[in-house]
């Protein structure tokens, strides 16, 4: 039912169930907020989006109050600007003034806020906590001192990924954001996704700046550095430098990588075409020999997080299929550096990603020194990246676009839809579907995998030869009642009604993830998802199976999928871990 109502003399038209300051935002009006996400339910905690009702004595709460017909808002005016300026003066009087050091400078939302109301002194009594920053899981970092309150953080850990890892203890001014049971965070269920940095307004959560040890490292002349960017960056970065989200600079971002001092610049695609033979094949094989199904995908190490410890009785549906990119890692420093006839102890490999938990992946057992190294030295978030690219002083917008370096930088289309949800079941059923048939799709556009649904599922016809029934999730806490099902069918000896289900522990894919530039929301995940599919349809082959450069490294090296070359190299394994360590 329509809504009609007048903000601050706008009329404007809403569907029933719009909150005041979303019908605000239609009107093109913009309402202050600090606590408010899009993504989130509305917590009302910052009271910055505070307006007046006519008629009514009462102050309402934009972010939560639901339009009504016929109601005149006023948004903006002398009373609400004071109160507003107050709140604000409040904040940051428990607040440090630390902007020029913070990780957030420029893009803070508080000092954003502080900005456009005049906040030049500070009228009351300053009252700035000291505490220490938590930076035990080596990725995630927590500065409890910066902490406003908002409770985002609190309620993307707990609503939106299910993990329970945050939580608010104390009442009032005594107040605390703390990992559950005040453990480090590394000791508590983080599975290191790094939503609460996306969602934190402040600095009070960030990733583990370590732009300056890429720098360092490629400074010295005894190594050969070699960087990896993953699908998702490609769609993303732009926005740090005006472009619009989901716009492809890929040309740019090798260019980039280059002038900071790469010596070599890989794509992690083809390490995603490498994931398909080797997951896809695994696939079949279960398939045709009565294995362990449904299977599920092993890219996201936020899922593995996950899973090892909520449901450490699905490890068995694990794909033993490492990540694109440690598959990359691997082959860089065994294939690659045999053939570049380079010693891999000098090979210096980086790779750049959209994620944060990637920064502890590369750590996470003796099967990431596959190669007799750590098969990834170093890991960069999105983010890490633009921060390097400005303090070279790098015109990221003029630069000229290159092409990646090869044999192992070309990849299908397949390999570069990996960054949004849907993506690895798509890129597998066009490869599984050639396995089973002989040949190829008609239309390599799967649609029935695509959207936005939070939990999809469906089958797939492979031309009469075999029905593949799938499952597509999102988001962390939407995997619980696919999880379930396959958990209750097991107790019942039985098999839950799928062959292949992939799951991604953010909402939209590794487009949104942890380490991607702040701001998303539902409109950029759209936009990157488009410019991922755009970027699909523009390659020349749309299937991994396809790469010239992966038939070739089959035939010289691994000599077919889940080889023992291969399984020492691409696959691993995986363990319980303790949702609490300590």
């Amino acid at each position: 039912m329509a809504i009609h109502l007048t903000i601050q003399g706008v009329e404007v038209t809403v569907e029933e169930g719009t909150t005041v300051l979303e019908a605000a935002r239609k009107a093109g009006i913009r309402i202050p907020t600090l606590c408010y996400h899009p993504d989130l339910k509305p917590f009302g905690s910052c009271g910055l989006c505070v307006c007046k009702q006519e008629g009514s004595a009462k102050i309402i709460r934009a972010c939560s109050a639901p339009a009504a017909e016929g109601m005149k808002i006023i948004t903006h005016d002398n009373e609400l600007f004071e109160v507003r300026k107050t709140i604000l003066e409040l904040v940051m009087s428990t607040h440090p003034a630390s902007c020029l050091t913070c990780v957030r400078n420029n893009k803070c939302e508080l000092q954003k806020l502080c900005v456009e109301y005049g906040i030049r002194e500070q009228p009351f009594e300053e009252r700035i906590p000291d505490l220490p920053k938590d930076k035990s899981t080596g990725t995630i970092v927590l500065d409890p001192s910066k902490c406003i309150k908002c409770g985002r953080c609190v309620q993307v850990c707990q609503s939106l990924q299910g993990v329970y890892a945050l939580e608010f203890i104390g009442r009032g001014d005594s107040t605390l954001m703390t990992p559950a049971a005040s453990l480090p965070l590394n000791d508590s269920p983080c599975i290191k996704c790094g939503q609460c940095a996306t969602h934190c307004p402040v600095g009070a959560i960030y990733e583990l700046d370590e732009g300056g040890t890429f720098l360092h490292e490629a400074s010295k002349s005894e190594k050969v550095v070699a960087v990896q960017i993953a699908p998702a960056v490609r769609v993303a970065l732009g926005e740090e430098f005006g472009f619009k989200a989901g716009e492809i600079t890929t040309g740019k971002i090798y260019t980039a990588l280059k002038r900071l001092g790469a010596d070599y610049v890989f794509d992690t695609n083809f390490g995603a075409d490498m994931t398909i033979m080797e997951e896809g094949s695994e696939l079949v094989k279960r398939v045709s020999e009565g294995g362990v199904l449904p299977q599920l995908t092993s890219c996201c190490p936020g899922w593995i997080e996950y899973v090892t410890k909520y449901y450490p009785d699905l490890i068995e549906n694990l794909s033993s299929a490492k990540s694109p990119m440690m598959m990359q890692g691997a082959i860089t420093k065994t294939y690659w550096a045999e053939k570049m006839g380079i010693d891999p102890a000098n090979v210096y490999s980086v790779a750049i990603m959209p994620c944060t938990a990637k920064k502890i992946e590369i750590k996470r057992d003796e099967h990431m020194k596959s190669s007799g190294y750590d098969d990834v030295d170093l890991v960069l978030t999105t983010r890490e990246l633009a921060r390097i690219i400005r303090q070279r002083g790098i015109d990221f917008a003029s630069l000229p676009e290159t092409e990646v370096d090869s044999p192992i930088g070309e990849y299908s289309g397949a390999g570069t839809i990996f960054g949004v949800t849907g993506g690895v079941m798509e890129a597998a059923i066009r490869t599984a579907y050639n396995a089973i048939t002989g040949k190829d799709l008609s239309d390599p556009d799967i649609m029935t995998v695509r959207g936005r649904g939070e939990f999809r599922h469906g089958a797939i016809d492979v031309d009469g030869k075999a029905t593949l029934r799938f499952g597509v999730v999102h988001g962390m806490a939407n995997a619980k009642e696919v999880l379930d099902e396959i958990r209750n069918a097991k107790a019942r000896g039985e098999r839950a009604p799928y062959e292949f289900i992939e799951i991604m522990a953010c909402r939209g894919g590794c487009i949104a993830g942890g380490g991607q530039p702040l701001g998303t929301d539902d409109e950029i995940r759209s936009k990157r998802t488009s410019g991922s599919y755009t970027d699909d349809k523009n390659c020349a082959k749309r299937c991994s199976h396809q790469n010239p450069s992966v038939q070739k490294i089959y035939s010289e090296f691994f000599e077919a999928p889940l080889s023992e070359k291969a399984h020492h190299l691409l696959h691993t394994s995986y363990k319980e871990v303790p949702v609490y360590k300590n």
